[in-house]
Formats: C-alpha cells, sequence, structure tokens
C-alpha cells in the first residue's frame, strides 16, 4: 500500500466509529515520527470523504508553562515525560466535553507553543457527530487513554527517531551538536520510559509503521 491507500483506509477506520458524542481520535508516536503531518493529510481524507466536520488540535498546544515545570530537572527525561503537558487541560478543556455527558464546549490551545505564555481563546462548540484529531506524544498515558474513542501509533524506530530529530531542531537548538545531545538524554531516555510502561504499540487500535513517508505500513488493523 502506498501512502494514499494507507490514509483512505485510516479515514474509513475513522468514520467508522459512531458515538453518541464527537468521536476523539488520539494520533500517539514520538518526537519526529511524522504524527503532525499525517494528522494533516488525515483529516484530509476524512473531510473528503464525509460531510461530518473535523476538529483537528495539536496537542503541543496544550504544554505546561515552562515556568511551571519544576517537579524535575528541566533536562531530565522525567520533566519532558512527567511534567511536559498539562494532562487536566488536555482533559478538562478538550476531552471531556467533547465525550459522554460533556457539554461541547471544547478548547484548541491553552498555551502558545514555546510555552511561555497563555492563550486565551473562546470556547468552541462541536456538533455530536463531529470527529476530533488530535496528534501528540504521550496520548495513551494513564492520565489520558480512556478519553479516546480511536488510538493510532505511528511506530518509528529510536535510531530514527534521532536522525529526523536532529534534521528538524538543529536550528533552534542551536547545533545539530547539541540537538543530538538532547535527544540522547532527554527526548529519547524520555520516550523509551513511555514505550516500556504504557506499551503504546500494544494499546492502540490500529498501528502504523511510518519510517518510510512515502510508504507507510499498517501493521494493525
Amino acid at each position: 500500500m502506498d501512502r494514499h491507500e494507507v490514509l483512505a483506509e485510516l479515514a474509513a477506520r475513522v468514520i467508522a466509529v459512531t458515538r453518541p458524542h464527537p468521536v476523539r481520535v488520539a494520533v500517539d508516536g514520538c518526537s519526529a515520527a511524522g504524527k503532525t503531518t499525517l494528522t494533516d493529510e488525515l483529516a484530509e481524507a476524512v473531510r473528503a470523504a464525509t460531510a461530518r466536520p473535523v476538529i483537528r488540535v495539536g496537542i503541543d498546544w496544550f504544554k505546561r508553562a515552562v515556568a511551571l515545570r519544576t517537579a524535575y530537572p528541566q533536562d531530565s527525561p522525567d520533566s519532558y515525560y512527567l511534567d511536559s503537558w498539562d494532562d487536566e487541560a488536555i482533559r478538562d478543556r478538550l476531552l471531556r466535553p467533547l465525550g459522554p455527558g460533556g457539554d461541547r464546549r471544547y478548547r484548541t490551545a491553552v498555551m502558545n507553543l514555546p510555552a511561555t505564555e497563555p492563550i486565551e481563546r473562546p470556547d468552541e462548540t462541536a456538533p455530536d457527530d463531529a470527529i476530533l484529531l488530535a496528534d501528540g506524544a504521550f496520548l495513551q498515558r494513564p492520565e489520558l487513554r480512556d478519553h479516546w474513542d480511536l488510538r493510532i501509533y505511528l511506530h518509528v524506530g529510536f535510531d530514527e527517531v534521532l536522525r529526523r530529530g536532529i534534521v528538524r531542531d538543529q536550528a533552534w537548538m542551536g547545533s545539530a551538536a547539541q540537538a543530538e545531545h538532547r535527544y540522547r538524554t532527554k527526548y529519547i531516555p524520555g520516550e523509551q520510559r513511555y514505550v516500556t510502561e504504557v506499551r503504546p504499540a500494544e494499546r492502540a487500535d490500529l498501528v502504523v509503521d511510518n519510517t518510510d513517508f512515502a510508504a507507510p505500513v499498517l501493521l494493525r488493523r
């Protein structure tokens, strides 16, 4: 299957999920797994196949303010894994309002992407037949896992995570060497802990090997 065919099958699986409330879809995976790109493309495929409204959200807009990440040393894997995202805001401002008994009033962001300033946006209201497509890291942690109606996990080996991460992030991190150091000492160890403790590929409803962007492989359907 080529990328277009995989996206078409994923879109069909998303559309097939029906609930009396908006369907909440997680696209989970490690850093540089291609979550944002695939989820953007999946949103286009879903919109092309159904008239149901699609809500597209990046969970990075729900990070905890950098100044509040004080539970662990900020350069540590624990800080990245346990203290970088505001799970309470993800649950209470996005997932629970769209879930059973929710009032359908949700937020698409609470923090700017540098995670230095809160964003004040009015709540939006979702129709009952909407589909939420949200991409981010650590989306199947115990604090969040029961608030999704469909879980998609993108698998990429850690060697590839390192390679892609250096290419993508060296500019804002200062150099390729600094990017490599941060991935080796913070991001990848945090993600290895997540994979070991949570087993996200086993818990997911659908698993995609996204090592080859042009030809992703649907490992579990």
